[in-house]
């Protein structure tokens, strides 16, 4: 993990937080599977538009290993609600896809500053709805066993669309949560000491929420799910975290307050790699270790 931050130090690219929104996309674009795996072969990827509460069609992306009836992920890729869109997170939708024997719904929610809060949170419970609603009839899959899954800013939008989905009685086999953020302050202890020096460092943090919400918003709880007033009765989760990671202390606490209320809990914490390591398989070997542990996840939560 030093090699890899060591090289991308030497590279010499501007941090992703010195340029333009515009310019950090195509950043993230061009840099996102320079380490990831190889895109797997598939026997069904289909690009799609899912509607949203505006009228807006939002594309997404289906993945599926066969053409059977197969239990659905949906997805919700990381890039701090500001960057990354479907080609980004494209070769781990097919890892999920193959090791969860599942079909994954991946969508391209709508992006910060020109759409702040909560319209990530309102494009990610639309498609929830329209999957659960439509998913069967419309895609040939087995809609009835549903989960929610993402990295990073996905993570956070899992969590709180398993909230919400609990409160519309909206059942889901599984939240699949990579890292996610949960807090409303980066105060914490992991916050203080991988401040710098890793990807997701302090200032690109800073970057991403000022396009993203207004500081008086933070303590909103589709924000920072942690703060949620009940957790009792959400979907069991999956919780993977990274070691040297801004994030690790709160996806600790996230589980921790999951467990307090009842939930099922399985967290598992990869020693020795930072934020986005999952993107990372053909260097770090976590990276494949995590996709094959989250296949797991899928296939015991889908199974009758």
């Amino acid at each position: 993990m030093r090699d890899v931050l060591d090289r991308m130090r030497r590279a010499g690219r501007p941090p992703l937080h010195t340029l333009s929104v515009g310019d950090a996309r195509e950043a993230y674009r061009a840099g996102a599977e320079i380490l990831d795996l190889p895109r797997a072969a598939l026997e069904r990827v289909e690009d799609l538009q899912l509607p949203a509460r505006d009228g807006c069609r939002m594309p997404a992306r289906l993945y599926a290993p066969s053409r059977a009836r197969l239990p659905v992920l949906l997805y919700l890729h990381g890039g701090g609600f500001t960057i990354g869109n479907l080609d980004t997170h494209d070769s781990l939708c097919r890892q999920l896809a193959l090791q969860g024997d599942a079909a994954v719904l991946s969508l391209d929610y709508r992006l910060a500053p020109e759409h702040r809060f909560p319209a990530a949170v309102d494009d990610a419970w639309d498609a929830l709805q329209w999957l659960a609603r439509e998913g069967s009839a419309a895609l040939g899959l087995d809609a009835t066993r549903l989960a929610i899954g993402g990295d990073s800013a996905g993570g956070t939008l899992s969590a709180v669309c398993a909230l919400l989905a609990r409160d519309a009685r909206l059942p889901l086999a599984l939240q699949l949560l990579f890292y996610p953020g949960t807090a409303a302050r980066q105060d914490s202890d992991s916050h203080r000491r991988f401040a710098e020096g890793v990807l997701l460092a302090r200032p690109l943090i800073d970057w991403f929420f000022g396009h993203y919400i207004p500081p008086g918003q933070r303590e909103d709880w589709r924000f920072a799910p942690l703060l949620a007033p009940d957790h009792a009765g959400v979907a069991p989760a999956w919780i993977g975290l990274a070691e040297c990671d801004p994030l690790v202390d709160e996806g600790i606490a996230y589980g921790d307050v999951l467990r307090a209320a009842g939930v099922p809990v399985q967290l598992e914490l990869w020693r020795g790699v930072v934020h986005d390591f999952i993107k990372m398989g053909r260097v770090v070997p976590e990276a494949r270790i995590a996709h094959a542990a989250a296949g797991r996840a899928l296939k015991e939560a889908f199974s009758p």
